[in-house]
C-alpha cells in the first residue's frame, strides 16, 4: 500500500514539473498576464554595466549588468527639496534587476516587451604602477627656460 502511494505521488510530481507542463511564451506576453497596468507595458529601459565607485577597491560587482527604467515623471518636492516621482518602477532597476550578462538582460527585457538600448561597457585603462617609482632616478632636472 505504501509503495503504491509513493509511486502515485512520484507520478504526480513528475507531471507537475515536467517540460510538457511549461507554457511557451512569446516576447512581450509576460507583461500582459502579470497584471501590470497598460501604460507600463511599453517601457523603455537601458541595459548597462555600472562602473566601480571611487571608493570600491574590490571586484565583487564588476562585470554585472543592470536594467534601469527611463522615467520622465519626476519633480522636486517643494517642502524638502527631494526629487519625487510618480513612476512605480523608478528605483526597481537599481536594486533588483541585476544580470550576469548583457544577453540575459536583453532576453529579460524582450520577454517583458520592453524596448531597450544597451550602453557599451566602459573598461578603464589601468597603468602599471609601483611604489618604488616614486623614488626612481629620473635624470637631472631640466633647466628653466626664460
Amino acid at each position: 500500500m505504501a509503495n503504491t502511494l509513493q509511486r502515485a505521488l512520484r507520478a504526480t510530481m513528475a507531471r507537475r514539473f515536467s517540460t510538457q507542463a511549461l507554457v511557451e511564451t512569446k516576447p512581450g506576453e509576460i507583461g500582459m498576464v502579470s497584471g501590470i497596468p497598460q501604460e507600463h507595458l511599453r517601457r523603455r529601459v537601458v541595459i548597462y554595466s555600472p562602473a566601480r565607485t571611487a571608493s570600491q577597491q574590490g571586484s565583487g560587482k564588476v562585470g554585472r549588468w543592470k536594467i534601469n527604467f527611463l522615467s520622465t515623471q519626476k519633480w522636486e518636492n517643494p517642502l524638502m527639496g527631494w526629487t519625487s516621482t510618480g513612476d512605480p518602477y523608478a528605483h526597481v532597476g537599481d536594486s533588483a534587476l541585476t544580470f550576469d550578462s548583457a544577453e540575459a538582460a536583453k532576453a529579460f527585457a524582450e520577454k517583458h516587451g520592453w524596448e531597450y538600448s544597451v550602453k557599451k561597457r566602459h573598461t578603464p585603462l589601468l597603468k602599471v604602477k609601483s611604489y618604488a617609482d616614486n623614488f626612481k632616478w629620473k635624470g637631472f632636472p631640466k633647466p628653466a627656460e626664460e
